[in-house]
């Protein structure tokens, strides 16, 4: 008797009850040993250990980042990726709740192996490093790591429970003026000023920042100040985040930060030097089709998904960089009430509280089983590119 979609949800929810014990021991090892970006060395032997121990065929160190893998079961198309994020926050350790997310994605990888026909298709666990700064998921997708991929799943744990993330376009940027050193006192007019020429590029773009659309701001601090207070400082640094509502939006804003340290340069008779110092995270693009799925898989364990509210942004990710190249969805699920905030110790720990395990479980279950939704279901596949393609036309 050949079994329903149905037959398969139940399966996936058994094997994800079955694993639930486990999963919440994968959980506190990695909240009880934050590792942070790059050197996530321990999570990431951990986690590609469980997958190669129940047959994944896991390759290590991919895209050139030692603590980055990938997990592979089946064969062929259609594929579906499951991702991990396992870095914490210096000093603050699991306030993201990426504990939660590795063994979320790493639960519903070894339940949609258990129950999937070799036939099916191909689930990939894909380890990303240093969300939390470095970008692994954006390195991996130049790397190739998501080509012949058909969607890319992931959850979230949050102060809300919204079904799409509202995530913006982030980058940072290294400004440098270059003045001239001399004694304030001795021949102060030999000497420019490269400090006060930083001072002014803040003051400029404060103005500007009142002017900015919604959803765009630019944030910076001094790096490099002087040397001592009796000597004109030659030479000054900041470095400056900014953030935008989208990508194209925030292109614009690197435009307009680039002609602000230009414009105090020329009045200061300073010398101005701009670089990226980080990988640019493109704002995400939600798969509705598949964002619709996973919220009413969640809703079985009677979590239900709002829309997310308008106008609030929950910072930027490099899933926005996988959202760019297929269709991928990051919902959040709340671990703790509206009033708190992740990256706090609070976040850190709830993501080890009672609460927190119960999400776990629930959201395993509803990435498993959208996960086997994609496998099986082709109008799905074609809905969901469908969409995807026509995003990044308009």
């Amino acid at each position: 008797m050949e079994r329903t979609r149905e037959d398969v949800h139940q399966a996936v929810r058994e094997e994800v009850a079955a694993r639930a014990y486990a999963l919440w021991g994968v959980t506190s090892r990695l909240h009880a040993d934050p590792e942070y970006a790059f050197a996530e060395h321990r999570a990431a032997a951990l986690l590609s250990g469980e997958l190669e121990r129940a047959g994944f065929a896991v390759e290590r160190g991919v895209a050139g980042m030692p603590t980055a893998f990938t997990a592979r079961s089946g064969r062929g198309r259609p594929a579906v990726a499951l991702l991990l994020e396992y870095d914490a926050l210096p000093g603050l350790g699991h306030a993201c709740g990426h504990n939660l997310i590795a063994a979320a994605s790493l639960g519903a990888a070894l339940a949609v192996r258990a129950v999937a026909e070799e036939s099916a298709g191909s689930v990939l666990a894909v380890g990303t490093p240093a969300e939390e700064g470095g970008g692994g998921k954006a390195l991996e997708v130049e790397a190739g790591v998501f080509d012949g991929v058909d969607a890319a799943l992931m959850f979230h744990p949050g102060v809300y429970s919204w079904a799409r993330a509202p995530l913006t376009a982030q980058v940072q940027y290294r400004v440098g003026f270059h003045g001239r050193a001399a004694h304030p006192t001795g021949n102060p007019t030999e000497g420019i000023d490269a400090l006060a020429a930083l001072v002014e590029l803040f003051n400029v773009l404060a103005v500007l920042g009142r002017r900015l659309p919604e959803g765009s701001h630019v944030q910076g601090i001094v790096t490099r100040g002087g040397t001592a207070t009796n000597i004109v400082p030659e030479y000054a640094e900041g470095l400056f985040g900014l953030r935008a509502a989208t990508t194209p939006a925030l292109e614009d804003l690197t435009d307009r930060l680039r002609e602000c340290a230009e414009g105090v340069a020329r009045a200061t008779g300073t010398t101005a030097e701009v670089e990226r110092a980080t990988v640019r995270y493109e704002h995400f693009r939600d798969s509705e089709a598949l964002s619709e799925r996973f919220a009413a898989h969640l809703s079985r364990a009677g979590i239900p998904l709002s829309p997310p509210v308008p106008g609030v942004y929950l910072g930027s990710s490099d899933i926005g960089n996988v959202s760019t190249r297929v269709p991928a969805i990051h919902p959040f699920v709340a671990i703790m009430d509206e009033g708190g905030s992740d990256h706090t110790p609070e976040f850190a720990g709830a993501a080890a509280s009672p609460r927190a395990r119960e999400v776990l479980v629930a959201a395993t279950e509803a990435l498993a089983c959208t996960a086997v939704d994609v496998l099986l279901s082709e109008e799905l596949r074609e809905e969901a590119w469908a969409r995807h393609r026509a995003a990044r036309t308009g």
